[in-house]
């Protein structure tokens, strides 16, 4: 184990994954952890899932949608506790994340939180572009293939029009004046999610499709994917239970959280699916006609992303910064990884395949095999054989999935013909 005297957090003044979500001048009650952890977790994913339930079927679905809750659970619990048990130790200044794995494996483990967070940060960003981008496709009802500007298609020209204004925001040295815009997407996203669901029950109730219970075992890793994307959010776990008042009831709230956010996830993925079987589009809101409220749902999501975009690049910046120009702010850095993120977004066809690719690469190492790795290390000389077991266990299985995830989820991208 290697532990180091200073685990503080870089002394970057911008905000990074310990930063409070939520501006306070006091710890944070139950209800408002509540608030915070539907905050960290639900974002664009969710839209994907419809699509998703259509590719592995119904039943399957939901028990993946639980299963991943589950798991994740878990593995956050675990940061807390390995975090907790160092604490104890003395190791008094883990605010995050990163700050664990270089107190737990040194520069290597907090070099490899870094790239796991900077991959997975932008890898939702590209997600925001391609959503953003096809929604304001759909609402113009122009085809996705088709090339109406100067022979671009319409995803091209929407995501390079995108273009400027993010540099433009992307080049705001402090960006907590922001924060408020994060948490009225969450609920603009709560609303919208609420919208949809009646919707998909109208439609159901009209055209009862076929639906499959089971997709087949091909698609098991694709479906897996996007379930740990959308539940992607084990980087904020730490400085959420630094927040909270009564620490002892951290864990509590949390499965209540999760409990809540799986229960929504899976009515939100079977009612899409149930509404337009096997009509279901990668973004469930494209399925919708171009009534009043359908579009105000839409205008809306794309607004808040439009707007989360640099919230969510944040760490990014404060990695990529803090290692390559001293922690010093870097607008020409910043300009290029803005830059890089929109050429992936114009290179990936389809929505949930690309949320599927994110969470089976980066997000199941990052919210699996690390929390259970750091926790084995810290916790070997405490555990019996069947903790160990238990860590090792998820540790192997997570690099599995990870793998092979990862092939299915390319080889489903570069099956797509645009």
């Amino acid at each position: 184990m290697v532990f180091s005297s200073d685990a503080s957090s870089s002394s970057y003044s911008l905000p990074t994954e310990s930063t409070p979500l939520l501006p306070k001048s006091h710890l944070s009650s139950q209800p408002k952890t509540l608030a915070n952890v539907f905050i960290a977790i639900v974002g664009a994913g969710v839209l994907g899932l419809p699509y998703t339930f259509k590719k592995t079927g119904w039943l399957f679905g939901l028990v993946t949608v639980f299963f991943v809750a589950l798991m994740t659970y878990h593995c956050m619990m675990l940061l807390v506790r390995t975090r907790r048990k160092l604490d104890s130790l003395g190791f008094t200044k883990i605010a995050s994340f990163g700050d664990l794995g270089d107190v737990v494996c040194g520069p290597v483990g907090k070099f490899a939180v870094d790239v796991m967070i900077v991959l997975s940060q932008a890898g939702f960003c590209v997600s925001y572009l391609i959503f953003i981008a096809n929604t304001i496709a759909n609402l113009l009802n122009l085809s996705p293939g088709s090339r109406y500007v100067v022979g671009f298609q319409p995803k091209t020209v929407f995501i390079w029009g995108l273009f400027p204004f993010q540099l433009g925001l992307n080049s705001i040295p402090t960006l907590t004046h922001l924060a408020p815009l994060s948490i009225f997407a969450d609920v603009v996203d709560l609303g919208a999610m609420g919208v949809v669901m009646v919707e998909d029950l109208l439609i159901f109730l009209q055209r009862t499709p076929t639906l499959e219970l089971f997709g087949g075992l091909s698609v098991v890793l694709y479906g897996l994917g996007v379930a740990v994307y959308a539940f992607e959010g084990i980087g904020m776990v730490l400085p959420l239970e630094s927040e909270t008042a009564d620490k002892q009831k951290f864990g509590k709230t949390l499965g209540i959280s999760m409990g809540f956010i799986a229960s929504m996830y899976g009515m939100f993925g079977v009612l899409g699916y149930m509404a337009f079987g096997e009509e279901t589009n990668d973004i469930i809101t494209t399925n919708f006609g171009r009534g009043i409220v359908s579009g105000l749902v839409q205008i809306g999501l794309c607004i808040n992303l439009f707007f989360t975009f640099p919230l969510m690049m944040n760490p990014v910046y404060e990695v990529a910064e803090r290692r390559l120009s001293d922690g010093r702010y870097c607008i020409w850095m910043r300009w290029i990884i803005v830059l890089i993120v929109s050429l992936v977004a114009l290179l990936v066809p389809n929505f949930a395949d690309f949320l599927s690719l994110v969470g089976s690469s980066v997000c199941i190492i990052l919210g699996f095999v690390l929390p259970s790795l750091f926790h084995l290390i810290v916790f070997k000389g405490e555990m019996d054989w069947k903790g160990l077991a238990l860590d090792g266990t998820v540790v192997v299985v997570g690099v599995f999935l990870g793998v092979s995830g990862t092939f299915s989820s390319l080889m489903e991208i570069f099956s797509v013909k645009v």
